[in-house]
């Protein structure tokens, strides 16, 4: 007997669930601002970003903010991939951009349909929609990477050397920070990280970062707390 027209519709939806599935899940990009037109000039100040933390970016999904008109997309996505980067989309694009990224392969990320927030604004909101904090007791071990999405990261433990640690929010790290931190990762430049014994390869606070050559030797091995002033950031004794 074969089977009816209801089982068999059943069954396709079974197997499309199955076989493919659309989750609402939001993944935290790196966002590249270019404002200069000159691939040449460009590429030596991409060489020279690279070489203060080698390995830190191969393969690291961006997000492109074009700020000059005459910006060769095809060249800047040609650039990036060159040196191991994956540019994914461009953001809020001009009508020529935003044709070029897609004959480029690239999406496109634009949100002027929703008004856009002051700084202070965005910030107030961030603050009222953080989350709880996330704790971690045990040691970050190297290759391991937590996110505390929404919210801060307290790391009663270690992060050994070769971990990374990620938080919307703040960072804390009640033992010794050997490896990456990053917090504010979704924009908030407030965000701070705070850890007991300072020798990490690199940290971050909203995009802004300083890698383990730019840390001076009298903050190493102390408590510190990393904070954002403007474009650097600064690290305090605590």
């Amino acid at each position: 007997m074969g089977m009816s027209v209801d089982s068999t519709s059943r069954m396709l939806d079974q197997v499309l669930e199955k076989g493919l599935e659309f989750r609402g899940r939001m993944m935290t990009l790196t966002v590249v601002r270019i404002a200069q037109p000159h691939l040449d000039i460009l590429a030596t100040q991409l060489d020279a970003q690279l070489a203060r933390a080698p390995g830190f970016f191969a393969g690291l999904p961006l997000l492109l903010e074009l700020a000059d008109e005459q910006i060769s997309v095809d060249g800047v996505v040609a650039l990036l991939r060159k040196q191991g980067l994956t540019p994914v989309a461009v953001y809020r694009p001009s009508a020529r951009q935003a044709q070029a990224a897609c004959d480029a392969g690239l999406g496109i990320i634009d949100d002027k349909r929703t008004p856009r927030e002051t700084p202070a604004e965005a910030t107030g909101s961030r603050k009222d929609e953080r989350m709880s904090a996330r704790v971690a007791t045990e040691p970050v071990r190297s290759g391991q990477q937590i996110y505390a999405r929404g919210g801060d990261l307290v790391i009663v433990n270690a992060v050994s050397a070769g971990a990374e640690v990620i938080a919307d929010g703040c960072i804390h790290v009640y033992g010794a920070l050997r490896g990456r931190a990053l917090a504010g990762v979704q924009g908030d430049d407030t965000a701070r990280i705070f850890c007991r014994d300072m020798g990490a390869e690199l940290v971050s606070i909203a995009g802004v970062y300083k890698v383990a050559e730019d840390i001076k030797e009298t903050v190493r091995g102390r408590s510190v707390q990393i904070y954002r002033d403007g474009d650097k950031l600064k690290i305090e004794k605590l």
